[in-house]
């Protein structure tokens, strides 16, 4: 899931007075950051994991050709948000699970669009060490780093991740329905507690007086 670093209010360059000075080439790291610290870029990873969710429940006699390609496409989008997301943290070293765990989307989600004819044990493989992996670097992230706001609904997520990892490495699925149910409800589940983060992010923005949109520039025109 995506976790934010903390509200970081802007403090923007000071012009000369009497006289525009020309805007400076707007640093990369800094838009990532300032989108990955506002809450909609959470609210639309939250939708990115519950649109699939509701999808392969409201659809149970899919092929597993179908599972698969929803599946990579869900995991090649959360790894998107999650490399955004780490860009968030002040600390080159608390960035380093992040990327970790986007890099470990989109190789998880290549694999399933690379072969989507595989076994459903193969699918279950992929998605239950992503989700297992994602929940345990989550989890270090929320008690290793300093003043994480909204500690308790992180921690949280990474606990479910890791049950999500767990049951389905540990359940033998027979088929492609029984995989579809299991994945489904475990995507409607993590994305409604990422859901939940995004609004409690938002309150946390206005409480401290940040704006609560992402400012991918605070230049002039």
């Amino acid at each position: 899931m995506t976790v934010s670093r903390g509200p970081a209010p802007h403090t923007g360059p000071e012009h000369p007075p009497g006289g525009a000075a020309p805007a400076p080439p707007a640093d990369p790291a800094n838009v990532l950051a300032r989108l990955g610290r506002s809450w909609e870029w959470i609210l639309g990873s939250a939708i990115a994991t519950l649109v699939p969710g509701v999808l392969v429940l409201v659809w149970p006699d899919e092929t597993l050709h179908v599972l698969a390609v929803l599946i990579g496409l869900y995991l090649l989008m959360i790894g998107v948000f999650r490399f955004v997301a780490a860009f968030a943290r002040d600390d080159a070293g608390e960035r380093l699970p992040g990327l970790l765990l986007a890099v470990l989307f989109v190789l998880a989600g290549v694999l399933c669009l690379r072969n989507p004819l595989q076994t459903v044990a193969a699918l279950s493989l992929i998605v239950g060490i992503v989700w297992l992996v994602s929940g345990m670097l989550t989890l270090y992230t929320a008690v290793a780093t300093k003043d994480l706001p909204h500690r308790g609904f992180v921690v949280g997520a990474a606990v479910i991740a890791i049950l999500a990892g767990l049951v389905v490495l540990a359940l033998p699925t027979e088929s492609a329905r029984a995989l579809t149910r299991l994945l489904g409800l475990w995507l409607v589940l993590l994305g409604l507690v990422e859901l939940v983060l995004a609004f409690a992010w938002r309150a946390a923005l206005r409480r401290s007086g940040v704006a609560a949109g992402p400012q991918v520039s605070d230049e002039k025109a």
